[in-house]
C-alpha cells in the first residue's frame, strides 16, 4: 500500500506556515518531508483573514516551494488549521436509554456525534466535537464500547468557531488558488495529540499556546477535553507595549527576541544596561519593565482560566505545557510556574520522523501537528502523482454492435447529409427560375421588336390583308397575350427537368 502524501497549512497572526508529509497506512508512521514559511504584518487578526489578496499571494509562495520540493507530484488539496479568538467549546449533554441491558457499540456513539454535529449554532460553525464525559448505570466510563448498560449520557465539546473565518480560508485557497479544502482541524486538539503524553492528559494539566495575538488554554483531564478558551491576548502586545519606547514595531520585536526579560528588574541587570553599540540602542531596564508588565496580565488571565473550569492547580498534577513563539520569551516560562505553582515545560511533538535535519518540531508545531492529525485521522491525499498512467480504452471485440454514442453519431451524419442535399434542391430550382425568367423576357423584347418591324412596314405599304384584320377587330390574341402564354409553358417546362413537380396541369 502507498504512503499519503498530506499538505498542511496553519494561517497564524504572525506568520503562515506550510508542511508536507507522508503517511505509512501499515506501520502508521508520519514523516514529515518540508516545511514553508511566510511572515505577515496586518493581514490577519486574531485568527481571521483580513487582507485577502495578500495572504493569497504568501499561501501562493509557500504552496509552490512545497510542491518544488517533490516535483513527482502536484498538490490538489489541503488540510487547513482554525484558532483564533473566536474558537471556543460548549459542553452540550446528550443521552440515549434503552428497554433492556444494551452493549454499547461504536454505531450508538457515532449515532451520539452525529447529533451533536448536526447541532444548529447562531452565527457560530462547528468545527469538530470531542468527548468530554460519558456515563453508563455503574458511573463514569472512559471507554463505553462494550459497556452493558440501559443507558448512555454523554457530555460532548462543541468545538465553533466564527463563520468568517472559515469563509474568508474558503476565498483563499479554494476559489483564488484552486485547492481543495480537504478538511479543517482545530489547532489546538491537534497540539494536543501530539505534545501531550498520555500520562499528563489522563492526570490532568493544562495546554497553552502563546501566540502572536491570542493565547489558547486548553485544560485535559482523564485523558479528554475539559476546557476550551481564547484570550485575545499574546507576544506581539508585549511588542507594542515596546514601540511607546519610540521605537518602530519591528525594531521593537527584535529588541524584545534579544534582550526581553520577564523576570523583575532588579534581576535584568544583566541584560539591561544601556548599551551604545546595540542595533536599536536603549536603556533594557526601562524596556523589560513594559514587557514584566504586560506579560504578568497574559499569566494572571492563563491562571484564572483553571478556575473558570472549576478546577484548582492541585487537580492538575501534569502541570502546564507550552507552545508557541510567545514561550520563547526570555523568562516567561519561570514566571507562569512561580505564580501558578505549577511545573512549567515546552512541548515537543512526539512520534514524528524528520526527513530535513533543518526542521525543528518545537518551533513548528502548530503546522506539524495539524499534518499529523489529519494524516492520523483518516484523511486523503492531498496530491497526485505526475507519472500516474492514463487508463488505455480496451478494444471492442469486433462482433459487437454499435455503441449508443456511435449510433447517435451516425444519425447526426445522416441529418447533416440530408439537409445539405434538400439545400442543394432549393438552390437548383431558384437557379432554374432565374433561368427560365430571363429566357421569357429575352424571348419576349424579341417578339416585340419584330412585331415592331413588321407593323411599320406595314402602315407604310399597307395590304388587302392587312386592312381586312383592322376590321375584324382583335378576334386574335394580341401579341403580349402570346408571349406570356409562351413563357408560362417556357417555365414550366424548366421547373419539370430540374424535378419539380408542385404545379398540376390545371394551370397548364
Amino acid at each position: 500500500m502507498e504512503p499519503k502524501h498530506i499538505i498542511a497549512l496553519e494561517i497564524g497572526s504572525s506568520k503562515i506556515r506550510g508542511a508536507s508529509g507522508t503517511y505509512d497506512p501499515l506501520t502508521g508512521a508520519v514523516t514529515v518531508t518540508a516545511v514553508q514559511e511566510e511572515k505577515l504584518v496586518d493581514c490577519v487578526r486574531y485568527g481571521c483573514i483580513q487582507n485577502v489578496a495578500e495572504v493569497t499571494n504568501r499561501v501562493r509562495s509557500i504552496i509552490n516551494r512545497l510542491q518544488d520540493a517533490d516535483p513527482s507530484r502536484v498538490i490538489k488539496g489541503v488540510y487547513v488549521g482554525i484558532g483564533g479568538r473566536s474558537l471556543s467549546a460548549s459542553a452540550t449533554p446528550f443521552e440515549r436509554r434503552f428497554a433492556t441491558d444494551t452493549e454499547i457499540t461504536a454505531d450508538i456513539i457515532n449515532n451520539i456525534f452525529d447529533e451533536a454535529r448536526s447541532a444548529a449554532f447562531v452565527d457560530r460553525d462547528i468545527i469538530d466535537v470531542t468527548p468530554r464525559e460519558f456515563r453508563i448505570d455503574s458511573g463514569n466510563v472512559a471507554r463505553p464500547i462494550g459497556n452493558m448498560s440501559r443507558s448512555i449520557s454523554a457530555v460532548l465539546n462543541l468545538i465553533s468557531a466564527r463563520p468568517q473565518i472559515k469563509r474568508n480560508i474558503n476565498t483563499v485557497v479554494r476559489d483564488r488558488l484552486g485547492l481543495a479544502i480537504n478538511g479543517y482541524i482545530v489547532r489546538q486538539i491537534a497540539i494536543s495529540n501530539v505534545v501531550l503524553s498520555y500520562d499528563e492528559s489522563r492526570l490532568g494539566c493544562m495546554l497553552v499556546d502563546f501566540g502572536a495575538e491570542t493565547t489558547t488554554v486548553s485544560i485535559h483531564r482523564g485523558g479528554m477535553l475539559q476546557y476550551l478558551a481564547t484570550l485575545p491576548m499574546g507576544s506581539r502586545n508585549i511588542t507594542r507595549d515596546i514601540t511607546a519606547l519610540n521605537h518602530l514595531e519591528e525594531n521593537a520585536e527584535q529588541l524584545k527576541i534579544r534582550s526581553g526579560n520577564v523576570s523583575k528588574p532588579s534581576m535584568t541587570a544583566a541584560y539591561g544596561a544601556y548599551d551604545p553599540a546595540a542595533p536599536y540602542g536603549g536603556d533594557f531596564v526601562e524596556m523589560n519593565n513594559y514587557v514584566a508588565a504586560r506579560a504578568g496580565e497574559i499569566i494572571a488571565n492563563i491562571i484564572q482560566q483553571i478556575k473558570y473550569a472549576g478546577l484548582t492547580a492541585d487537580k492538575l498534577p501534569g502541570g502546564i505545557v507550552i507552545v508557541g513563539n510567545g514561550a520563547r520569551l526570555r523568562g516567561f516560562n519561570e514566571a507562569l510556574s512561580e505564580a501558578a505553582e505549577m511545573s512549567v515545560h515546552v512541548g515537543t511533538p512526539t512520534g514524528i520522523s524528520i526527513k530535513d535535519p533543518s526542521i525543528h518540531l518545537s518551533e513548528a508545531v502548530d503546522v506539524i501537528s495539524i499534518l499529523h492529525a489529519a494524516a492520523t485521522g483518516g484523511g486523503r491525499d492531498c496530491t497526485e502523482s505526475l507519472r500516474r498512467a492514463q487508463p488505455q480504452p480496451q478494444p471492442r471485440p469486433e462482433t459487437a454492435g454499435p455503441t449508443w454514442q456511435e449510433l447517435q453519431a451516425q444519425q447526426l451524419a445522416q441529418q447533416q447529409a440530408e439537409l445539405a442535399r434538400q439545400q442543394a434542391q432549393q438552390r437548383a430550382r431558384e437557379e432554374a427560375r432565374l433561368r427560365a425568367e430571363q429566357e421569357v423576357l429575352q424571348r419576349a423584347e424579341q417578339e416585340a421588336r419584330e412585331r415592331a418591324e413588321r407593323e411599320a412596314q406595314q402602315q407604310n405599304n399597307p395590304t388587302p390583308e392587312h386592312e381586312s384584320n383592322k376590321k375584324k377587330g382583335p378576334a386574335n390574341k394580341n401579341i403580349f397575350t402570346r408571349i406570356a402564354d409562351w413563357g408560362k409553358v417556357k417555365i414550366l417546362e424548366a421547373m419539370r427537368e430540374e424535378g419539380e413537380d408542385e404545379f398540376d396541369a390545371e394551370e397548364e
